[in-house]
């Protein structure tokens, strides 16, 4: 390894140790501000809570053996959500590659699709699903299963028609460009895809549990804003962002493993 690589290096890493020292005393300084402002009367606890409440409030749920039901609840729902909506998204824009004619059919309709508040659906899942989990997980599919369609498609679409141009000239078969050019080129826009659904998936799953739910932290947060118990509306909230950042950098972990795989690291 030359010198001038090795500094490169060692300034990457420098850099990367300072942003995460940014993200920790950012985090750090916004609770101290939050956790202030109630001490000090800028802000009514009781309206805004405060981190020492939440914290209250967290471990007396734990205490009454109601905080992992509801946090597992939430959880298995927005993992199969996520899952199967990426499957499906993923195997519906694939499809869409291969029949050009049906995707200018449906472009219109996923546009449609994409716009439509999901939760205008949700009184008609009900019917159809039951009111179960099964509505709050098909309202999570929906939520992501069209963004994805739309990203990954997009990302297949852009894809360089001189290099599939050049495969079909020697001979290649639209699989073999799909499978050679297409998809390889298109990992970057399918992982963006993924980051993109694990949010829309946790806004399906709380929207559902919003509709019906009798568990989870949806409906911790429901049942708080109607008796005017607003710290477990935000320790409820607080919990929710922890999860999400989890399952965004799990994600996160799986597209540098990717990279790592395909060679653009």
């Amino acid at each position: 390894m030359s010198r001038e690589h090795f500094m490169y290096l060692k300034r990457m890493r420098r850099g990367e140790r300072l942003t995460v020292a940014a993200r920790v005393i950012l985090l750090v300084l916004l609770i101290s501000l939050w956790e202030a402002a109630g001490r000090l009367g800028l802000a009514d606890p009781f309206i805004v809570s405060s981190p020492l409440r939440v914290v209250k409030t967290t471990v007396s749920l734990y205490s009454s053996h109601d905080l992992f039901p509801h946090i597992l609840t939430t959880f298995y729902e927005t993992v199969v959500g996520f899952v199967s909506g990426t499957a499906i998204g993923v195997a519906a824009a694939v499809l869409l590659w291969f029949c050009p004619f049906l995707r200018r059919v449906l472009d219109p309709y996923l546009v449609v699709l994409n716009a439509l508040p999901k939760i205008a659906l949700g009184p008609i899942l009900i019917v159809w699903v039951g009111a179960g989990p099964g509505a709050i997980i098909v309202m999570a599919l929906l939520v992501s299963t069209v963004v994805t369609v739309m990203s990954v498609l997009a990302g297949f679409v852009e894809q360089g028609n001189e290099r599939q141009q050049l495969m079909q000239t020697l001979g290649a078969t639209r699989m073999q460009t799909f499978i050679k050019a297409v998809l390889p080129a298109s990992v970057p826009t399918i992982m963006s895809a993924l980051k993109i659904s694990v949010g829309m998936s946790w806004v399906g799953v709380i929207v559902g549990e919003y509709l019906v739910s009798k568990r989870g932290l949806g409906y911790l947060i429901v049942y708080g804003g109607q008796v005017f118990k607003l710290d477990l509306v935000m320790a409820s909230i607080v919990i929710l962002c922890v999860l999400a950042a989890i399952m965004y950098y799990a994600v996160a972990a799986f597209e540098k493993r990717i990279d790592r795989r395909f060679g653009r690291e």
